[in-house]
C-alpha cells in the first residue's frame, strides 16, 4: 500500500465524524461534503508524521474551513478535486439514509437557533458542546483566549436553551406561507414584515441573507418569480414552488420553517439535482 492510500485510508475512517461536525456547523449537507473534502485536501498536502491524534487534526481543519464559509457564505472558488482520484480518496457517493439519519439527529429546531449565531459563538457551541473539543483547541481556531471561547459557547447555549420549537400546525403553517407569497407578489414590504421573524434566516446556494428587512428587500425585488410560484408542500412542509410552464419541471423551491407564527427560515433550491430529490405535492 502507497503511502498515499494509507492516509486516505485512515481520513476514511474519520469521514462520518467530520461530516456530521461540518453538518452541525453549516445546516447544509452539501457545503458539509464540500467542507470534509477540502479537509482531505489538506490533509494529502500536509506533513503529518508528527500528528499524534489524527482525529483531532482533521476535527480542526473542517472547524477551520466551516468558520471561513460560515464567514463568507458564498460559492467556493476552489476547483474540484481531480474526478480521477481513488474512491478511497473522494469517499462514497452521498447516502440518501445516511443524510435523513444525519438531519433527523440534528433537527430543524437547533437548525434555526444555530443560524442565528454568529460564526463564532456556532463553532464554539457546536465543538466544545456537541463534540468534546476542549475550549484550548477552539480558542486556537476562532483566535480567542480560552475564556473567551468558553463565554462565545456559553452565550449559543443560553441561546439554544430557550429557542421555541417550530410549530406544528400545518395549517397554519400553510397561512403563513401563502401571506407571504401574496406579500411577495405584491412586492409589498410592510406584509412581508409581518410574517417574518426579525432573525429570519434565507439560505441559498449562493449565500445567506439574514435579518428581516433583507429578507423582504430580496423577496420584493423578485415579485416577478413570486407571480409564477405557488404554495406546495416540499417533503411534507408547506412551501412554494416556481414549475416550467408545462407544470412538469420543478424550477425553484422554498422551504419554510415556522417559529411562533413567524417565517423563521427560508431554504432557497435552484439546483436541479437537488430539486430533483424534493417531493411536490400541489393542494
Amino acid at each position: 500500500m502507497s503511502e498515499q492510500d494509507f492516509l486516505a485510508e485512515r481520513f476514511e475512517a474519520h469521514r462520518t465524524h467530520l461530516r456530521a461536525v461540518a453538518y452541525r456547523m453549516l445546516g447544509s449537507l452539501a457545503e458539509a461534503d464540500d467542507a470534509v473534502q477540502e479537509a482531505w485536501f489538506r490533509l494529502s498536502r500536509s506533513d503529518t508524521r508528527e500528528v499524534d491524534n489524527l482525529a483531532g487534526w482533521l476535527t480542526t481543519v473542517v472547524g477551520r474551513v466551516c468558520l471561513d464559509m460560515l464567514r463568507s457564505r458564498k460559492s467556493r472558488a476552489e476547483e474540484p478535486l481531480d474526478q480521477s482520484l481513488d474512491a478511497a480518496t473522494t469517499g462514497p457517493g452521498p447516502d440518501p439514509e445516511h443524510d435523513a439519519l444525519l438531519a433527523d439527529s440534528v433537527g430543524v429546531a437547533l437548525l434555526v437557533v444555530l443560524d442565528t449565531l454568529t460564526p463564532a459563538e456556532r463553532l464554539a457551541f457546536v465543538l466544545h458542546d456537541m463534540f468534546a473539543v476542549p475550549y484550548d483547541e477552539v480558542a486556537g481556531i476562532v483566535g480567542r483566549t480560552p475564556t473567551a471561547a468558553r463565554q462565545l459557547a456559553s452565550r449559543a447555549r443560553r441561546r439554544v436553551q430557550g429557542a421555541p420549537a417550530p410549530d406544528a400546525d400545518l395549517a397554519r403553517q400553510r397561512e403563513v406561507v401563502e401571506a407571504f407569497l401574496a406579500a411577495a407578489r405584491a412586492g409589498d414590504f410592510e406584509g412581508l414584515l409581518k410574517v417574518l421573524d426579525p432573525d429570519v434566516v434565507a439560505r441559498a446556494e449562493i449565500g445567506v441573507t439574514i435579518g428581516a428587512a433583507a429578507v423582504a428587500a430580496n423577496a420584493a425585488r423578485f415579485a416577478h418569480l413570486a407571480r409564477v410560484s405557488r404554495t406546495v408542500l416540499l417533503d411534507g412542509v408547506p412551501g412554494v414552488a416556481t414549475l416550467s410552464d408545462d407544470g412538469q419541471r420543478l424550477l425553484r423551491a422554498m422551504r419554510f420553517t415556522v417559529v411562533r407564527e413567524r417565517i423563521a427560515v427560508i431554504e432557497i433550491v435552484t439546483d436541479a439535482a437537488r430539486l430533483s430529490r424534493l417531493e411536490v405535492t400541489l393542494p
